[in-house]
């Protein structure tokens, strides 16, 4: 019931209502796959300025008795759903069929799917907002510790997938500075955002790099609180319009969506957010790090349109350099959408076997 999940998530949170992690609400779904529990989570973060927010997500247990040690955690950190507050996954009748990460479950995993901020939650959501991305994965696996039921460790894995890519290779970086009481063992990331100049610049789909710099650029507007000038006069209206959008990955844009992408690309064709100011200060900030205390994998199609394949090798090369494991999984084709679901069940397979401690698989100087 309702009524008792909250007063359960507000019997956990109240010792500590101001800390990041805190759980202030877990709600049993009532339809799962078949031997997985699962509850609705709020909790509590902070953005980048210190500022609390309320958070949700999807926690996903094994239904089963609890186990005598504490079962090993993957966060899920998902693509790009949309940047208006009604894209979140957990809203989705469809979350279970669209998080591949689920499947983890039937291994024993806890699997934690932190919507991200502004997505199921009041404010603006940060696209491709580094720092305070990653907090919200960090306190969404900590908060799932919160739930008796769940049975979650602190030690955890994570995998995501396009702009999940980007938040889990960020989550990453944080957990060195921000991830007290949790150990990290792994970081899988498919089709990732790395360096974001050579991101928009580089992306062989013309529409989808519009309706992404529309995202970016709308989202980036309201929340560092810049104004949205770019392009021409029509230019900022057709990028709001556009990110009010959600992504559907089973069908094409609707006509008007398509008529003001193709009209985003005639006045975006000249522009390039990685020299123009204030967007080129956004882009490098949020761009990636090519340093990782753990274990990274890689798994892209050869001929990705959205996120460029000669991006992410270099900066997998980068991190070679700097002398991280790096695992690199070539997949056929040139889909974007359903990297993760392709690459499911080697990434699944590295991952348990970063839980098991052995030396991780390093293909540095055969990419």
């Amino acid at each position: 019931m309702r009524s008792l999940g909250l007063l359960i998530g507000l019997a956990m949170a109240a010792p500590a209502a101001a800390q990041g992690g805190n759980l202030v609400a877990a709600e049993p779904i009532a339809e799962t796959p078949a031997g997985m529990q699962a509850w609705k989570i709020r909790y509590l973060s902070r953005d980048d300025r210190g500022v609390q927010r309320e958070l949700t997500g999807v926690v996903v247990a094994p239904r089963e008795a609890i186990p005598r040690l504490p079962r090993k955690v993957l966060a899920w950190t998902h693509g790009t759903w949309g940047t208006a507050q009604g894209c979140a996954p957990s809203l989705s009748a469809r979350f279970f069929e669209k998080t591949p990460a689920v499947d983890a479950v039937r291994s024993g995993y806890v699997v934690v799917a932190p919507d991200y901020p502004g997505l199921g939650s009041a404010g603006v959501h940060p696209y491709l907002v580094g720092t305070v991305t990653a907090r919200s994965v960090l306190d969404a696996v900590r908060a799932a510790q919160r739930i008796p039921g769940a049975a979650a460790g602190s030690s955890y894995a994570v995998w995501g997938e396009s702009q999940g890519g980007h938040a889990a290779l960020w989550t990453g970086q944080l957990q060195g500075v921000e991830g007290a009481g949790l150990k990290l063992v792994a970081v899988a990331a498919g089709a990732p955002p790395t360096d974001l100049a050579a991101n928009l610049r580089q992306a062989s789909d013309a529409n989808a790099r519009a309706f992404l710099t529309a995202l970016a650029t709308d989202s980036w507007s309201r929340y560092y609180g810049v104004p949205l000038r770019i392009g021409r006069a029509r230019t900022p209206g057709i990028i709001q319009r556009l990110a009010r959008n959600c992504v559907t990955v089973d069908s094409g844009p609707k006509l008007g969506a398509l008529l003001g992408i193709l009209a985003l690309r005639q006045d975006l064709a000249k522009v390039d957010l990685g020299r123009t100011p204030p967007w080129a200060s956004f882009v490098a900030a949020n761009s990636t790090s090519p340093v990782s205390r753990v274990p990274v994998l890689f798994a892209q199609t050869t001929q990705d349109p959205l996120v460029a394949p000669a991006v992410t090798r270099a900066f997998a090369r980068r991190m070679c350099a700097n002398r991280v494991r790096v695992r690199w999984i070539d997949l056929p084709g040139k889909d974007h959408a359903t990297t993760a679901r392709q690459s499911a069940a080697a990434t699944l397979a590295w991952i348990d076997g970063r839980f098991a401690g052995g030396q991780a698989p390093n293909d540095c100087g055969r990419f």
